[in-house]
């Protein structure tokens, strides 16, 4: 529906006005014109707010045209309609929060919620906020009414309980495309919501497959089923009789058990909010879920309390979004950062009443928790903003909490948390970066330095290193792990993952007072930062108090000379030559063999190498005493050579390509592929001893069944 014809012209004046009156210092609303379609609606009036009158009107539109805003009675209530004036909490001494809301409900509206969509719109109105000072009208805010009937807002939210299937015996979402509550779906011709006129509109395009709302399709195994087009002849060699009730696509959009919120109660383990009373958002287990921590945990189980519940911390999912209750699994480490605001954040000290079952039945363990102040608080919270407060006291927040896991076969046999925090105001604003780390470490493990394998490396353990020039040898190859400006100076470091290629970096402030000799000597010193070490380990386990065993040298390519004297302080043009920007670090490893047919690999070399650009100091016009900004990175990259050469093929593997395995689906030299040296599932010997014993029980089969007595027979 559109506007009358007078109507545009009345909108683009108060556009007109609402953009140049603000330069003008008058008052105005912003935005000067609102189109609404639901029950409230905000706007901002800023500008010299002292002693003015916010007033509500409703403009009745005669045979299509729109009377001259005027300041009439000075109200906030208009018929259904409420108006509410409150300072801005960013600018209140300039500025007002203006609020329109129906005070009426929408449930009038929903008179046919069969059909999705409905012609005419339920309220249409048109309503004017007018700015006055004595009498004398100073800003004008036009409101266009259109709320249709079908609206989400339009029905109340129903309290009861929805009952789940056991998605095991029934499709949870038997039409998965319905992705709209209450109104039809396009293309969707399962949704229930969409009438039959609506549906032949999109009858031949309608979504196919599991997510167009054939949930039980027949499988390929299925005897009443035909073939795939493109399957052998002899597939499926036995077909399976079964209803199409028992359907292995059950379960296909959820794993796991269903769980719900529970009720609210006093803080427990699951969030480790503060000790006052609120409601937690602890995910307890449905009761048809059996728990198996009492009999030892296993690795990638989930961590259960006393209480029947997951054991949670803070952790970022594959959309990198932060889960704040992410159940913690056993024996697998994680180190992770958060942004979260601080007006939201909760104090979580439920760690401390935490009670914890250790694997064996009826066994607890409890937490041991350490609180230390963060000495720089400016490196957590960014763009912070306190709220003027009366009488509030301070309250603390975590910013870091660090988790130890002492495990014991498969038991825990104890747990440390040191944790971080900072106090706060109470009312303060901003963005707060906080890191959770978990590790689970051996109980018999001291302060050694963990290993990163056994005797290979892990994928996502740090590479090992040592200075051979300290006395206090152990060391880590880093990367810069940048927070709020990005500055090197307030950058951290994180450890080099063995098999993941990255890249980090950092700004380095640069003075107008420095000259090109002192840039190359700063970045030089801050690249070499990051590899304060003259070997690494070749294997995850190699012994650090023993040299020879498995560590290989460091080696540094085309490191500059910053001592030549050659560079004058600065060139004619402004320029620095050869300034070190970027340190690439390239690490050659390779596959070393197999321990019970899990694959070890190991480093054979590290090479790192300088990156020199040309860079200029910029600063405009007139370069003021300020400080510029000069770009370093870093780069990571792992390369995997073969062990050995491959083995080049032979004439039958080029002449008769059917019998190539890496080729078909069928590979007929594998046929006893459990006997041969391709399975490393197990030792070669155990799987001989097993063939050998089949073959030993088929001889023993046909002996008993005595086939000469037939022979004889005949």
């Amino acid at each position: 529906m559109g506007l009358p014809p007078p109507a545009p012209l009345l909108l683009g004046l108060l556009l007109l006005l609402g953009v140049l009156r603000p330069l003008w210092g008058d008052l105005v609303f912003i935005p000067a014109f609102i189109r609404m379609t639901g029950p409230a609606v905000s706007a901002s009036l800023v500008g010299g707010t002292e002693d003015v009158t916010v007033s509500l009107a409703l403009l009745q539109d005669k045979e299509g045209l729109l009377p001259t805003p005027a300041c009439g009675a000075l109200t906030n209530e208009t018929g259904d309609w409420s108006l509410t004036v409150t300072p801005s909490v960013v600018r209140p001494e300039s500025a007002l929060d203006v609020t329109v809301r129906l005070k009426r409900g929408l449930q009038g509206c929903s008179a046919n919620e069969t059909d999705p969509f409905s012609e005419p719109p339920c309220i249409v109105q048109t309503l004017l906020v007018s700015a006055s000072h004595n009498s004398s009208c100073l800003a004008h805010l036009l409101i266009r009414v259109e709320i249709y009937a079908n609206s989400s807002l339009a029905r109340n939210a129903s309290e009861n309980v929805t009952v789940i299937p056991n998605q095991v015996y029934q499709p949870l979402g038997p039409c998965p495309c319905n992705l709209t509550a209450g109104a039809c779906d396009v293309r969707c011709c399962c949704d229930q919501e969409c009438s039959s006129d609506l549906t032949g509109l999109f009858r031949e395009a309608c979504f196919t497959g599991v997510f167009g709302g054939d949930v039980n399709p027949l499988f390929d195994q299925l005897c009443s089923a035909q073939g795939a087009p493109e399957a052998p002849g002899w597939f499926p060699f036995l077909c399976v009789q079964s209803p199409l009730a028992n359907s292995p696509f059950l379960g296909y959009f959820y794993h796991g058990s269903v769980c719900v919120l529970g009720p609210p109660r006093a803080p427990q383990v699951l969030n480790m909010s503060s000790s006052r009373p609120q409601a937690s958002a602890e995910v307890y287990l449905h009761t048809d879920l059996r728990d198996f921590s009492d009999f030892g945990y296993k690795q990638g189980d989930p961590i259960m309390t006393v209480d029947k519940a997951y054991f949670t911390i803070p952790q970022v999912s594959l959309a990198g979004q932060c889960l704040q209750n992410a159940p913690v699994a056993f024996l697998q480490n994680f180190d992770v950062q958060c942004a979260t605001r601080l007006e939201v954040s909760q104090e979580r000290d439920g760690i401390i009443n935490a009670k914890i079952k250790n694997g064996v039945l009826g066994g607890i363990v409890t937490p041991r928790v350490i609180y230390e102040e963060a000495t720089d608080p400016d490196k957590f919270i960014t763009r912070t903003e306190t709220l003027l407060s009366n009488g509030s006291a301070p309250r603390n927040v975590n910013v870091e909490e660090h988790y130890i896991f002492r495990w014991n076969n498969n038991t825990i046999s104890e747990i440390s948390v040191k944790i971080i925090r900072v106090a706060i105001n109470a009312h303060q604003k901003g963005i707060m970066t906080q890191r959770f780390t978990v590790k689970f470490l051996s109980y018999n493990s001291g302060d050694e330095k963990e290993f990163s394998g056994n005797p290979g490396y892990q994928l996502g353990k740090p590479v090992r290193a040592l200075n051979a020039n300290r006395v206090n040898n152990v060391t880590t190859l880093h990367l810069w792990q940048s927070a709020g400006r990005g500055l090197c100076t307030s950058a951290t470091f994180k450890p080099i993952l063995f098999g993941e290629n990255a890249l980090s970096g950092c700004l380095l402030e640069v003075g107008t007072s420095e000259n090109c000799t002192q840039l190359r000597e700063n970045a030089v010193e801050l690249l070499d930062s990051l590899i304060q070490a003259t070997h690494v380990a070749m294997r995850g386990n190699s012994n650090y108090n023993d040299p020879s065993d498995g560590w290989v040298e460091i080696i540094r390519a085309d490191a500059p000379d910053t001592d030549t004297g050659a560079d004058p302080s600065v060139s004619v043009n402004g320029v620095c030559t050869d300034i070190p920007a970027r340190l690439h670090v390239r690490i050659l490893s390779s596959d070393a063999g197999a321990v019970e047919g899990i694959t070890q690999q190991e480093i054979l070399g590290i090479e790192t190498r300088l990156s020199l650009v040309n860079w200029q100091f910029q600063c405009g016009l007139t370069c003021e005493d300020k400080a510029d900004l000069f770009p370093v990175s870093a780069s990571v990259q792992f390369i995997k050579i073969p062990a050995q050469l491959p083995r080049p093929p032979t004439r039958f593997q080029i002449n008769f390509t059917e019998y190539d395995c890496n080729r078909n689906e069928v590979c007929w030299p594998q046929l006893l592929y459990p006997v041969t040296r391709y399975y490393q599932g197990e030792p070669y010997s155990q799987c001989v001893a097993k063939g050998l014993l089949l073959v030993s029980f088929f001889m023993l089969a046909v002996f008993l069944s005595s086939p000469w007595a037939r022979t004889c027979q005949v």
